[in-house]
């Protein structure tokens, strides 16, 4: 028996950006980040290829628990549509603890309804 365990984990969060430009610092200047989480994200660098472009490799210098940590990753889709950045991790930290890590950046306009209703019960807005 394999002791393989496949998983997703996924988070959302607020930001305070537009997401075609939040899309753009990752997808095409991802050495922008250090600005946006200078506690975390401590560098970006382009190790191949061109900042934009698929198959490009960037290393991250980052802190995760108190300790610095690398992370290079090669930049496998970039989709201008939907907003989303595929990375995966080649060699690093990260692959110490997994066989295979695949971080996707997805940056997803938000929006809310609120309704005040006169009938109770009252039906759904949506």
């Amino acid at each position: 028996m394999s002791n393989l365990l496949c998983g997703k984990l996924e988070a959302c969060f607020g930001i305070c950006l537009p997401a075609s430009q939040h899309h753009d610092i990752f997808s095409g200047r991802p050495h922008h980040v250090c600005n946006m989480a200078p506690t975390k994200i401590k560098n970006c660098a382009l190790h191949e290829g061109d900042f934009g472009k698929k198959g490009s490799i960037v290393i991250w210098d980052y802190v995760h628990d108190g300790t610095h940590k690398v992370a290079k990753e090669l930049v496998e889709d970039i989709d201008d549509v939907n907003f989303s950045t595929t990375f995966k991790v080649v060699e690093g930290d990260l692959m110490k603890e997994y066989k295979e890590f695949k971080i996707v950046v997805k940056a997803t306009p938000l929006w809310s309804t609120r309704s005040r209703t006169r009938m109770s019960p009252s039906p759904s807005p949506l």
